[in-house]
């Protein structure tokens, strides 16, 4: 769980191999690119246009950039290709590796990301989004992905680990640079770190930002109203916020991973963020 890094490769540094293994997906060689900032990953975002006029959107990364970073796109790519069409994510294209390099193509989707702070005619449209995951993905529809327990044993408290069982599809890595808003709803892309989880672990986890960002009353209110949240123990919710930001700060105590200089710098503020929200959760009743 993340955040806006703007540490990326652009689609001219990338080598002529890694140009030819994209136009084989496509079928055609890409003419037009422009790159993508946000996320942490150094690996290179581009929308891209082909000769024969086909678009598509292009995720490359190296093992020379960061030894974890491809292995983290290869399952992406996975899980990508297993999600239902019910699900709000981009359409899988292929994948490759060219040497160290791992390649990724989607479908591009015709979206902005949400404005930040958030506003609430943004953070509508992906509330909405998460309640039909919920209701289309449960039980989860992609074999052999973990449980959100395992995905973060060792990272979070026991007592937020007992709280996080279900059988739904989590994203687990809900922010806006992993959302655009479309004509017809929001899309989650970015799906390295998906497993199974409670129903409401998403749209929980997408508040940290909008309460980070100054949107705490919008965040209160969206637990209070979203029919993922508005019938769940308060004090289950407390528990879960406290666990993860127990996880930010000792994230952020590491040393920062190669290629990745902004990381942990991210995970302090969420982790204090989220320490803030606790305290008033609890100053008020919300324990």
């Amino acid at each position: 769980m993340h955040g806006s890094g703007g540490n990326r490769l652009r689609w001219p540094e990338l080598p002529a191999p890694v140009h030819d293994a994209v136009a084989q997906v496509l079928g055609s060689p890409v003419v037009q690119a422009v790159s993508q900032s946000g996320g942490f990953s150094p690996g290179s975002a581009d929308r891209v246009v082909a000769d024969d006029g086909t678009r598509a959107f292009v995720k490359v990364v190296s093992r020379a950039q960061n030894e974890e970073s491809p292995r983290m796109q290869e399952r992406e790519a996975r899980i990508t290709a297993a999600l239902p069409a019910a699900v709000p994510a981009p359409g899988f294209r292929g994948a490759r590796w060219v040497g160290d390099w791992h390649v990724l193509v989607l479908d591009e989707v015709p979206g902005r990301q949400p404005t930040l702070p958030w506003r609430a005619d943004d953070l509508a449209p992906v509330v909405a989004a998460l309640e039909r995951l919920a209701a289309t993905a449960t039980p989860c529809p992609v074999p052999d992905l973990p449980t959100a327990r395992e995905a973060l044993t060792g990272q979070l408290p026991a007592d937020a680990l007992d709280l996080l069982t279900g059988d739904t599809l989590v994203h687990l890595d809900l922010r806006a640079d992993n959302l655009l808003l479309t004509a017809t709803g929001a899309v989650l892309v970015d799906w390295p770190h998906a497993c199974t989880g409670p129903p409401w672990l998403d749209l929980l986890a997408l508040l940290f930002e909008v309460d980070r960002l100054g949107g705490q009353d919008l965040a209160e209110r969206t637990l209070r109203t979203s029919p993922l949240t508005r019938d769940v123990d308060p004090d289950v919710l407390t528990t879960v916020l406290a666990g993860f930001c127990a996880f930010f700060l000792g994230r952020a105590a590491l040393p920062p991973p190669p290629g990745l200089p902004t990381l942990r710098g991210f995970q302090r503020v969420q982790g204090e963020a989220l320490g803030r929200w606790v305290a008033r959760r609890r100053s008020r009743g919300r324990s």
